[in-house]
């Protein structure tokens, strides 16, 4: 059974940092590409951040450059969101992703997502 598991969110005063987590199991996480994606009430969920699997190369949307890292621990099955310099505009709902496309399928699974509020 697939799971994805997020974790770290909560409040935070702008300007302050945090680390979400993502806990997969139930498929072979290393060779999945993870996402971050959020949703502010109102809005679209829009991607945050993506890193590839066995290479590890991420790529972030422009508003998260330079604020926001993500990573990966292949070995614990984990990726993470380490955000920091957060603004109010970055309160939102954190989803995590898993994504793998093959010639005949494509895979795609879901976290529960976890809340991040960004208020002083």
């Amino acid at each position: 059974q697939v799971q994805l598991v997020e974790s770290g969110g909560g409040l935070v005063q702008p300007g302050g940092s945090l680390r979400l987590s993502c806990a997969a199991s139930g498929f072979t996480f290393s060779v999945y590409a993870m996402s971050w994606y959020r949703q502010a009430p109102g809005k679209e969920r829009e991607l945050v951040a993506r890193i590839t699997g066995l290479g590890g190369v991420a790529q972030y949307a422009d508003s998260m450059k330079g604020r926001f890292t993500i990573s990966r621990d292949n070995a614990k099955n984990t990726v993470y969101l380490q955000m920091s310099s957060l603004k109010p505009v970055d309160t939102a709902v954190y989803y995590c992703n898993a994504n793998r496309r093959t010639m005949v399928r494509q895979y795609d699974y879901w976290g529960q997502g976890t809340q991040v509020t960004v208020s002083s």
